[in-house]
């Protein structure tokens, strides 16, 4: 293998970006792949555990083995490269093109380069892609969002945890503290500052989110997503797919946590499955197992289904509605232990108010008992009868509540989950059921309000204004939930969490930050004339 490190390229602004180039000793021509991120590419000297969340190059060494030159690209303002760093600005987004082409140009590339990585890797590889550049050849997707405000800043409209600790722990150290140690680099911009300044989706974020432009990529795209990374990923990876304009195609993974997601990524196996053959087709021209792939791919979490389609949403998904009812439901300790049934609630059915913050959270909205963290006791819960048969699920689904507040704004943070069968001596001993999440969604409603009443099956909210609400008066609010494929399993029960805030011990690295000024009561209303529910995407099952 050949390698040189520091090169330098002069982009269309005059500055300087820094590459390390991975390529076999030859002369060629070889396709080219491209990965570029804030995180230094003399970080590569360390081994790619989880550990290190930004080590997410895939495995280098095997690419070059096989045939390809490996082009690793400092974005501006980090490791070697000159300017301020921007956060996918635009110049960011340009230095894209100027790279692609400048690899393009080289006497060991055969003119085809392709975009490779995960998370910041992936973000940038749309914009790659929209900015077209002649001599992109695909896009290998994997792992990452493409509307850094839904799911990086403000989920659901809420202040998220998420950049200020990624900003901190993978941008600014890994530039301070490099593996080899070469030219240390202090991140100057304050993107924590950025974030607090921007709680609304304004110009700034446009800039930076792909979302809005991904009809404009033309090239091969193959999106691989990770339906552990609902929190930030996921919905990015489906986005790219659905509304990409060239030849593409969609697979789902199976890992069982967003930190087993690195660990794949670095497994030669994973990329001798899935992404290999996308390159070798469309960088080397070919014949490969690529052609014969299905459209949408997909394994059905809690099973070991694996299910293809020829698109997203799968054909044959029905809207149904699960009812919140008084309850109780007899199966779990929480503020009201409500029910969750098929049936309509009655016209009496009455309401559930409860205030915040309460007395007992300790992390989040999770108090600590004798025996550790529980979610479930100081938030609201509907949990439906023992199902008498599986329900599975795949695609979004929505809950929509009919609720009051004493404040002039409601957050909703809602979880969908799978509460697993109990035994009676456990269960009175007072052990709360275990639980699996499937899905989640996240919504304040001020900004619900300044959009009005979504049209859309889905709802979608442009979060670009809020309108206070008014105090005691009963609003319906539509909350979103993340894409999923789940299997519900006969004689366990399907549980509706609701609650103003979460917790790292249930969302780790992606819960919402509870702000010192949402004092208050909420009123939850789950009778005839305000039907509260959950619509889930339902699948039949051959």
């Amino acid at each position: 293998m050949i390698e040189e490190k520091d090169v330098r390229v002069t982009v269309r602004d005059g500055v300087k970006i820094a590459l390390r180039i991975y390529r076999p000793d030859g002369s060629g021509p070889f396709p080219s792949l491209l990965a570029a991120s804030p995180y230094r590419y003399d970080n590569n000297d360390l081994p790619a555990y989880p550990l290190f969340l930004w080590r997410e190059t895939g495995p280098i060494e095997w690419y070059v083995d096989e045939g390809y030159a490996y082009v690793h690209m400092d974005v501006r303002g980090s490791g070697f490269s000159d300017g301020e760093f921007g956060f996918m600005s635009r110049a960011e987004q340009e230095d894209l093109y100027d790279i692609v082409e400048w690899v393009a140009r080289q006497p060991w590339s055969n003119g085809k380069v392709g975009g490779i990585g995960q998370s910041y890797y992936c973000m940038l590889q749309w914009f790659m892609g929209i900015q077209n550049p002649p001599h992109l050849a695909c896009l290998g997707a994997y792992d990452g969002l493409n509307d850094p405000y839904r799911y990086m800043g403000y989920p659901g409209g809420i202040e998220g945890m998420f950049i200020p600790y990624w900003f901190n722990a993978s941008v600014r150290v890994s530039n301070a503290y490099p593996a080899n140690r070469d030219h240390p680099r202090e991140i100057t911009r304050d993107l924590i500052l950025d974030w607090q300044r921007h709680p609304l989706y304004d110009d700034y974020w446009k800039e930076r989110s792909a979302f809005e432009r991904l009809d404009e990529i033309k090239v091969p795209l193959f999106s691989i997503g990770v339906w552990a990374k609902q929190d930030l990923h996921l919905a990015g990876n489906i986005a790219g797919y659905l509304k990409a304009k060239g030849e593409k195609k969609l697979a789902m993974t199976g890992a069982p946590t967003a930190f087993a997601s690195a660990s794949d990524f670095a497994n030669i196996d994973f990329h001798r499955t899935y992404l290999k053959p996308f390159y070798d087709h469309y960088l080397k021209g070919h014949k490969t197992s690529w052609s014969a792939r299905a459209n949408v791919e997909y394994p059905v979490r809690n099973t070991g289904t694996v299910r293809a389609f020829d698109r997203w949403p799968p054909p044959g998904v029905r809207s149904i509605a699960f009812y919140l009812h008084r309850g109780p439901s007899g199966s779990v300790n929480s503020l009201n232990d409500g029910a969750l049934d098929a049936a309509t609630p009655p016209r009496d059915g009455g309401s559930i108010r409860y205030a915040y913050p309460q007395p007992n959270w300790v992390l989040g909205v999770v108090p600590i008992g004798p025996t550790g963290p529980d979610p479930a006791r100081a938030v609201l819960t509907f949990t439906s009868p023992p199902l008498a048969e599986d329900i599975e699920i795949a695609g979004n689904g929505k809950a929509v509540v009919y609720a009051s507040t004493t404040r002039d704004d409601m957050d909703f943070i809602v979880k969908l989950s799978e509460q697993l069968a109990q035994g009676e001596e456990e269960r009175k001993g007072g052990v709360q059921p275990r639980y699996v999440i499937a899905t989640k969604g996240w919504l304040r409603a001020s900004h619900a309000a300044h959009d009005g009443a979504p049209s859309d099956a889905f709802p979608y909210y442009t979060h670009a204004g809020r309108k206070p609400l008014t105090p005691n008066t009963t609003y319906k609010v539509e909350i979103p939930l993340e894409p999923i494929a789940y299997r519900f399993r006969k004689g366990n029960r399907i549980r509706l969490e609701i609650a103003c805030g979460d917790s790292p011990v249930t969302d780790g690295l992606f819960f919402h930050i509870y702000r010192p000024d949402k004092i208050g009561a909420d009123t939850i209303h789950h009778d005839a004339e305000h039907p509260s529910h959950v619509m889930l995407p339902v699948l039949p099952i051959d």
